[in-house]
């Protein structure tokens, strides 16, 4: 039998309606967990969208990390609002988040940097994530020389960091038989939200 959603028993505030969702898919053993579809627009409304990882979450919001010069760092610049959505399709539930975005501190950033692989660690200082190299061979040889440059204990480089997406909407989509889906909205205005139900 699907699950439900019911406005008596999710949780009052949304982050942590998603952290309760977030461990059940976890604990169903489903593969990245974290992976969300990421969507931007540039200075001219153009969209993008692309998938990132889920590296933290708080009661302010969701962050990701990335290269702050790769064509979402760009989009992100030129209009600071980003949307999530997260599908864990063998659960039929889907998280749709819409907020502002700002970067994370140094500090943050600092210390995610350092947790991360080796090999991760050059690949950031080496490549010029979303412009385009000549080949694979000129990629390979700045991430060789990356290596050798910064050892084992690189630096995080300054156009490298994380951001976090502040909600202003969060919506909790469950499928349920005859396409008669549970769809529940929260909307925050000033430091409360309230919750609404959509038809599916």
């Amino acid at each position: 039998m699907r699950a439900s959603l019911s406005e008596t028993d999710v949780a009052s505030d949304p982050v942590q309606q998603f952290q309760r969702w977030f461990d059940e898919a976890l604990r169903a053993g489903l593969p990245t967990v974290n992976s969300m579809t990421l969507a931007t627009v540039d200075a001219a409304g153009a969209p993008s969208a692309r998938i990132v990882l889920l590296k933290g979450i708080d009661q302010n919001g969701f962050v990701f990390y990335t290269n702050y010069q790769s064509r979402k760092g760009r989009e992100l610049a030129a209009n600071p609002r980003a949307s999530l959505v997260f599908h864990w399709i063998d659960l039929e539930r889907e998280v749709r988040i819409d907020g502002r975005v700002e970067k994370v501190t140094a500090a943050e950033s600092d210390e995610y940097f350092a947790s991360r692989p080796l090999g991760s660690r050059h690949a950031a200082i080496a490549s010029p994530q979303s412009e385009t190299v000549a080949s694979r061979d000129l990629l390979e040889a700045r991430f060789a020389a990356a290596a050798a440059d910064h050892g084992e204990t690189p630096a995080r480089p300054a156009h490298w960091g994380g951001y976090r997406v502040l909600p202003s909407q969060v919506e909790f989509w469950q499928g349920r038989p005859s396409r008669l889906h549970d769809r529940l909205l929260y909307t925050r205005t000033g430091d409360r939200w309230t919750l609404s139900r959509l038809a599916p």
